[in-house]
Formats: C-alpha cells, sequence, structure tokens
C-alpha cells in the first residue's frame, strides 16, 4: 500500500488533494490518512499540507516549496533568499518570504516559515523560478529583489543618505562590495519605483558608485 502511495505521489510535498486522490480506491481514505499519520509514513506541515517520513522520503523535501505551499501568494525572499544567492554569510534558520497578502507566521514540524508583507505593485518584480529535480520547482526573488525587500521591512535603520546606506549594506548586513557591484541597476531601478521608496532610489545610487570604484580599482592595477 505504501509503494503504491509513494508511486502515485511523485514529490516529496503534497497538499491534502494529491493524497485524497492518491488514496482514491479505499472505502475510506480520511481513515487511511489518519493511519498513515499515526505511522510515521506522512508528516502533516500544516492543515492541508504534508512531506512523506523519513522511511519514505526518496530525497530531501524543500523547505522552500512548502514555503511556497503554506501562505500565498508568495515567494522566498529577505534573509533566506540573501544567504541563498551567497550575499549575505549568516545561514538563516527560517524560511522568510515575502506576500502581497497580510504578514503571516507559521511554526510547522519542519520549521518555521515567516511571511512579511510588500506592497501589491512591488510584489511581482524580480520573481524567479527555481527548477530542482524531479520537474519540482519554488518563486524566489532574485537578488536586487531579495535586498529590497529586506531594506523595505527593515524599519528604524535610519538612513538618510548614501553614506547611511553604504554603511547598512557594508556593516550591518555584512555584504561585499563586489557582490553589490554586480547587481543589476535596472532592476533595482524598477523596484525603486514599484516601492516609491527614497531608501530604494539610494541604494541604487550606492551599486553604481560601488561599481564604479571597482572598476576605477581594476583599471589602476
Amino acid at each position: 500500500m505504501i509503494e503504491d502511495l509513494r508511486r502515485r505521489i511523485e514529490g516529496e510535498e503534497f497538499d491534502y488533494q494529491a493524497l485524497l486522490d492518491s488514496l482514491k480506491g479505499y472505502e475510506r481514505p480520511r481513515d487511511k490518512i489518519t493511519s498513515l499519520l499515526r505511522q510515521g509514513v506522512i508528516i502533516r506541515v500544516k492543515k492541508g499540507i504534508y512531506v512523506f517520513g523519513p522511511k519514505q522520503a526518496r530525497r530531501p523535501f524543500s523547505r522552500e516549496i512548502l514555503a511556497n505551499m503554506i501562505y500565498g501568494p508568495s515567494c522566498v525572499s529577505l534573509e533566506y533568499a540573501l544567504h541563498y544567492h551567497g550575499l549575505i554569510p549568516e545561514r538563516v534558520e527560517a524560511v522568510t518570504s515575502v506576500t502581497s497578502g497580510r504578514a503571516r507566521r507559521f511554526t510547522t514540524p519542519v520549521g518555521l516559515f515567516i511571511y512579511r508583507q510588500v506592497p501589491q505593485a512591488a510584489y511581482p518584480v524580480g520573481i524567479d523560478q527555481v527548477q530542482l529535480e524531479g520537474g519540482r520547482s519554488f518563486l524566489m526573488a532574485v537578488p536586487e529583489k531579495a535586498l529590497a525587500d529586506k531594506i523595505h521591512d527593515d524599519h528604524g535603520t535610519g538612513i538618510r543618505n548614501q553614506g547611511d546606506m553604504r554603511r547598512y549594506l557594508l556593516q550591518n548586513l555584512r555584504i561585499e562590495a563586489e557582490s553589490l557591484a554586480k547587481l543589476r541597476k535596472e532592476t533595482l531601478s524598477i523596484l525603486a519605483g514599484r516601492y516609491r521608496s527614497r531608501k530604494l532610489r539610494l541604494l541604487g545610487e550606492v551599486v553604481a558608485r560601488l561599481r564604479e570604484e571597482g572598476e576605477r580599482h581594476e583599471r589602476s592595477h
């Protein structure tokens, strides 16, 4: 029976409908789900969302896919995405996402999932679809969006000018100047417009300045 279930559900992460469809040959599928949960064959992440237990898993489940499934519309962003893209050194335990809906937080058996609200106009800019093995995928912010979302969400930074922004990026967030210089000017400009944010315009100016400094340094050597 368990082998049959695994054959019908390809991915490690699945919802209640997929589970119900895979058990449609049973007279009382809901009782079967209760039994599968009790045996640890499947784990309930949140109401209606599941992963296979360790003995049935073919590969590690994706917390990024789960983040997309748990609450939407959403995409993985902020600190988690900044670390994923190699911009900040600290590993982030919680999976952080942005949403155009209300801010939410979910504590689950597989970790903490945090969702921060961003303006509707800014939400869809800079979302990438990351492909995983087995045809699975999840939505994640590109580096420019992850940083813009973080700056928007980080209240009380007191950023008023380019100097403040530079210190915030290099000292507070500990992002390397070389990494900042590689950020795309056009994407940052669109995000600043959608956010209607002076701080994000300052971000674009600092990134341009760092790029110029890097190019001057290369020419002088």
